[in-house]
């Protein structure tokens, strides 16, 4: 397979099929009220932070893309702890009042379904530090969500984020490939996206009952769902880990 990585900007022809691509991305997901400030603004807003990529071999049909944010630099050094949620709120807020937006932060990479392993992950994150170096920045941060993570929700992150192999690099699919593109793990971000939404919101969303007080285990979900029957509601707190791309 032969990529061919471009901007939304330079390839507008594109914005149509932007969240039209078939992906593996579970329901709940989609319904971070945080992520409204970013992707409905993403082909127009942020149309040089969006990457797009296809195939010599299919040109013109979407394989993968990636989104990006710039935000202002991070105070004290300190990566946030609302980690995506921080950043798309930071950066939002940023650009509405004219201040500098002098850092950027990696949302998303997503593959379509069918090429999923096939290796265009890793030259998706390539895709991202070249560009996010190309446009001055000398790092790239991204609140990752550890892609094997789901298997053990009540695993603390602290513990997860930071488990080896014998190699030496992480026990985590999706963290060894920002590791070998040359990121290092950071800290966790323990509230990086928060999921609230009513029972019958939940049952639509996952198709299971929500029917008892305290937490659920949600197909996809790195942290259990807390649950609250009395009050009508539940809650999703998912931690991500903070990698650092060093650019220069």
């Amino acid at each position: 397979m032969s990529l061919r990585i471009t901007t939304l900007a330079e390839r507008p022809e594109f914005a149509s099929a932007l969240w039209e691509m078939d992906h593996s991305w579970r329901v709940f997901m989609f319904n971070d009220p945080i992520a409204d400030l970013f992707y409905p603004v993403a082909a127009t807003d942020y149309a040089d932070y969006v990457l797009v990529a296809d195939d010599d071999a299919e040109p013109g049909r979407m394989v993968a893309r990636g989104c990006m944010i710039p935000f202002p630099a991070r105070d004290g050094g300190e990566l946030p702890d609302d980690g995506w949620d921080g950043v798309i709120r930071r950066g939002w807020l940023a650009r509405k009042l004219d201040r500098p937006l002098d850092a950027v932060s990696a949302l998303e990479i997503t593959v379509r379904r069918d090429l999923l392993g096939s290796g265009v992950s890793p030259a998706m994150v390539a895709g991202m530090r070249d560009h996010a170096a190309r446009l001055g920045f000398r790092e790239l941060v991204a609140p990752v969500r550890p892609n094997q993570k789901h298997l053990e929700p009540h695993t603390p992150m602290t513990e997860y984020a930071f488990r080896s192999r014998e190699d030496g690099l992480p026990y985590d699919a999706w963290l060894r490939v920002h590791v070998r593109a040359g990121g290092e793990i950071v800290k966790v971000a323990p509230r990086s996206m928060v999921v609230p939404g009513t029972l019958a919101e939940w049952r639509e969303w996952t198709g299971l009952p929500f029917d008892r007080t305290g937490p659920v285990e949600v197909p996809g979900a790195l942290s259990p769902v807390y649950c609250d029957v009395a009050q009508d509601h539940a809650v999703y707190v998912e931690p991500n880990v903070w990698v650092s791309h060093r650019l220069s």
